[in-house]
């Protein structure tokens, strides 16, 4: 049978390539982003009773009434922001609701800007519906915001910004003043902003999460995405939702429907429960205890003499890898994993171009004692 041309658009994600490679010799995976510590027993008992009382059917496509109620009630907790139950979606992943959200708002031939270096789901659900990628460069190891290479790539086609913020992979944490600076700039343009903000309870050396609804003139021009894979360890229930004005909601919703139906309904259940019992400190824990495992790691890349841009959030690290063996990414990520059993992610992943053929990136979200075995591996490559 004949593939149509969107299947031939859309990569093998390098993640999942290095994930192989790294079980075929029996390595670390620091490739792939999952989260390792233990699910919270709110979470884990929330579900399982849900369960038990028979909450097993469909919900409505737009999520659980209690669980878009506690979405709701974080926003006001962590960020003083108000929203209504009805601007929030739950769908299969915040990755599930970055694409209902791009069938709603993109047609065809419309340029979407992407921050490099990008998420590569993100570049990828853009090609997969027709839309056009367009790039601004962020440099290391700081990934300033550079509103001049902003303004140089907007066009008549362009329709929308995408923002991964903490930033997927490179950890870039955007100020409110960089925010600011967008909005200013969408307002102008006329553009949508769609803020993954997936990795918001990471944060490290002082770092503050900035919400783009918290941003004046990004508030009713911006989709936020986030979910419970990352905060929760539970990567697998594929539980994710998004926050936009009411309108966008509905048709988002529509289209949610019909790919996926709904959200797992138990497991809404349970991340309600973690939304609504968890305290403040275990978040403040998430961001003590992956600032140790970057600390850890970090140091053990410099003594690698390899040269990694230290990350403020998320917990991912772009590492300069020009001294390793190898005539680019994918044949120094290769020279890692033989000589030191470590897997990580070829640059030119996240990039569109090039440019990431002297760079790989490395997950530290590890147990302890996996991250310490791999820091002294890595060391392996002095």
């Amino acid at each position: 049978m004949r593939l149509s041309e969107r299947s031939g658009s859309i990569a093998q994600s390098e993640i999942r390539s290095m994930t192989r490679a790294c079980n075929a010799v029996g390595g670390i995976n620091m490739a792939q982003g999952v989260c390792d510590l233990e699910i919270p027993k709110e979470v884990i008992d929330g579900a399982k009773r849900a369960m038990d009382e028979g909450i097993n059917t469909y919900t409505p496509t737009e999520g659980l009434p209690r669980l878009r109620q506690a979405i709701t009630d974080k926003m006001k907790r962590f960020y003083d922001v108000a929203i209504e139950s009805n601007q929030v979606l739950v769908s299969d992943g915040a990755t599930g609701a970055f694409y209902t959200a791009c069938m709603a708002l993109l047609n065809p031939l419309d340029e979407v800007i992407l921050f490099e270096p990008y998420y590569g789901y993100h570049r990828s659900t853009l090609l997969s519906i027709g839309a056009v990628p367009t790039y601004v460069r962020l440099e290391a190891p700081q990934w300033n915001l550079d509103i001049t290479a902003l303004e140089a790539a907007v066009t008549s086609k362009t329709r929308a910004i995408v923002i991964c913020n903490p930033a997927n992979p490179s950890g870039k944490v955007f100020t409110r003043e960089e925010l600011e600076r967008i909005g200013t700039f969408a307002e102008s343009h006329d553009l949508i902003v769609f803020a993954n903000e997936m990795y918001e309870h990471f944060l490290y050396d002082g770092a503050v999460h900035v919400t783009a609804l918290s941003v004046p003139s990004l508030k009713n021009r911006c989709v936020v995405l986030s979910g419970f894979s990352k905060v929760f360890s539970i990567t697998g229930w594929r539980l994710g939702y998004a926050i936009a004005p009411a309108n966008v909601i509905e048709a988002m919703a529509q289209l949610n429907d019909l790919i996926y139906v709904c959200a797992p309904a138990p497991l809404q259940i349970g991340a309600a429960e973690g939304l609504e019992k968890l305290g403040d400190g275990y978040y403040a824990e998430l961001s003590r205890i992956h600032q140790h495992k970057r600390d850890i790691f970090c140091d053990a890349l410099r003594d690698a003499r390899l040269n990694p841009s230290v990350p403020n959030g998320a917990y991912y690290v772009m590492t300069d890898v020009s001294n390793v063996s190898g005539n680019d990414d994918f044949e120094k990520a290769m020279e890692i994993l033989e000589r030191t059993g470590i897997a990580s992610v070829p640059g030119r992943a996240f990039y569109h171009d090039d440019s990431g053929k002297n760079m790989v990136r490395f997950c530290y979200s590890k147990p302890l004692d996996v991250l310490e075995e791999a820091a002294e591996k890595i060391r392996k490559l002095r």
